[in-house]
C-alpha cells in the first residue's frame, strides 16, 4: 500500500521522528508511522515548527505530518524559526481543499496555498497522484541540503483505492488523577533581568533557548555565551525549541520562558508524555506582556503556571520568589526532569542595547558549541 512506500522513503532518507498533528484524509499513514518511528503527536502545528527546528538544530532528522491548513496556522512560526536561522524542515501536508473537497471551510485557505508559498519564498512539491511519491525524497533531500522548510502537499488521490487499515483500538485509558495544590504567589523582590542574571551565575555546561523580544536581550547582556540560542522571532516557540532540543542531546536544557508566550502554547502536556529528563522550563512570570508595554497577561490575576505545569503532567515543579529560592530550585531541577520552575517576578525590562548578533550567527555558534564534543 502507498502509505507503506511513504515508511519506506522516510526510513531510508534516516528519518528517525515524526512530529504529527494527524489528518483524518492520512488516518491509515499516520497508523503506520506511529509504529514505525519515535512519533509524537502535538495539538497545535506552529509547536511542530519548535519542535523540528530543535530537532534540527541538533542534527536529527524529522518531519512534521499535517494537514495543509495548519500551514496558515504556523506560517508566522515557518518564517522567523527554519526560515530565518536556515534549519532544515521537511513538511508532509495532506492537502485539503484541492481534490474533491466536501468540507466548504477547507477551501478557501486551502486551495491558495501554492501560490502563498511561493510568495514566502517556501519551496513546495505537489504529489498528486501514487506516481509521485518518490518526489518526498527530493523534499527531504532538498530541506537539509539547502537547510530550509520545503513542503510536500499530497493530493488524497493518492490514497485512492487503498484498503484501509484497521485502526487499531488504544491502550487501556483507565488511570487516576489525585493533586493536592496550593499555590502561594506574592510580591516579588526580582525582576526579569535579576532572575536571569542568577541563573546565568549557576550556568555550567547547559544550553540556553531564550523567549523573544527583552528576556534574549538581558540574556545576551548578562552573559552571552555560544550555548545561548537567542530567539529573534516565533511568539510561544520557546518552549517547543527547547524541547526538540533536549530531544537531541544529554545536555541539560533550559528555557527561559515567560507567562505570555507559555500560555499561547499547548506544548507542556507534549513535553509531559515525552518526559525528557533533560529539560528545564524556566517560566518567568511578572503577569504582563513585557516586552509590549506591560499589558496584563491572564497570569496577572488568574491563571497560575505552576498549577497549569502539574495539570500538564510535570511533576517536578517549584514556584519560587527570591534569589535564594530560585538557586535552590535550580539546583534540585538539575538532578531530573522534566522540571518547571515558576519564577515570580515584577514587571520592568533592563534598559540593555539589542543583540549583536545575526540569525545565522546565533544558529553557527550553537551548532559549534553542541558539536565539540
Amino acid at each position: 500500500m502507498h502509505e507503506q512506500t511513504v515508511s519506506g522513503i522516510l526510513k531510508k532518507e534516516a528519518i528517525e521522528y515524526i512530529i504529527s498533528l494527524p489528518c483524518d484524509r492520512t488516518k491509515d499513514l499516520c497508523e503506520i508511522l506511529e509504529k514505525e518511528f519515535r512519533y509524537i503527536t502535538i495539538s497545535r502545528e506552529e509547536d511542530g515548527i519548535g519542535i523540528l527546528s530543535g530537532l534540527s538544530l541538533m542534527g536529527k532528522r524529522g518531519v512534521l505530518q499535517m494537514q495543509s491548513s495548519g500551514l496558515g496556522n504556523s506560517l508566522n512560526a515557518l518564517m522567523t524559526l527554519p526560515y530565518l536561522y536556515m534549519l532544515p524542515l521537511p513538511i508532509l501536508a495532506s492537502w485539503r481543499g484541492y481534490y474533491q473537497e466536501k468540507i466548504s471551510a477547507q477551501i478557501p485557505f486551502n486551495e491558495k496555498i501554492p501560490d502563498l508559498l511561493k510568495l514566502y519564498n517556501i519551496p513546495c512539491t505537489i504529489i498528486r497522484e501514487p506516481a509521485d511519491i518518490d518526489l518526498i525524497t527530493s523534499v527531504i533531500s532538498d530541506a537539509w541540503i539547502e537547510s530550509r522548510p520545503h513542503v510536500a502537499l499530497i493530493s488524497p488521490q493518492v490514497w485512492e483505492g487503498e484498503e484501509e487499515l484497521l485502526k487499531s483500538e488504544p491502550t487501556v485509558r483507565t488511570r487516576t488523577t489525585s493533586l493536592s495544590y496550593q499555590g502561594v504567589i506574592h510580591e516579588s523582590v526580582m525582576q526579569r533581568a535579576d532572575a536571569i542574571g542568577v541563573l546565568a551565575s549557576l550556568m555550567t555546561d547547559e544550553l540556553v533557548v531564550s523567549n523573544i523580544g527583552v528576556p534574549s536581550k538581558e540574556l545576551y547582556h548578562a552573559w552571552d555565551n555560544p550555548a545561548n540560542f537567542y530567539m529573534l522571532g516565533s511568539y510561544t516557540q520557546a518552549s517547543p525549541l527547547g524541547f526538540g532540543i533536549a530531544l537531541g542531546t544529554d545536555r541539560t536544557v533550559v528555557v527561559l520562558d515567560g507567562d505570555g508566550s507559555l500560555l499561547g502554547t499547548a506544548v507542556l502536556p507534549v513535553i509531559a508524555g515525552e518526559s525528557p529528563d533533560n529539560l528545564i522550563i524556566i517560566g518567568l512570570d511578572n503577569g504582563v506582556f513585557g516586552s509590549t508595554g506591560n499589558q496584563c497577561s491572564p497570569a496577572w490575576k488568574t491563571v497560575d503556571l505552576e498549577l497549569l505545569a502539574r495539570a500538564s503532567g510535570f511533576v517536578r515543579t517549584w514556584k519560587v520568589h527570591t534569589p535564594e529560592e530560585l538557586r535552590d530550585a535550580y539546583t534540585k531541577a538539575r538532578s531530573g526532569g522534566p522540571s518547571f520552575i515558576h519564577v515570580i517576578i515584577r514587571p520592568g525590562n533592563r534598559n540593555v542595547p539589542n543583540i549583536l548578533l545575526s540569525p545565522l550567527e546565533i544558529k553557527n555558534r550553537f551548532y559549534s558549541e553542541v558539536r565539540k564534543n
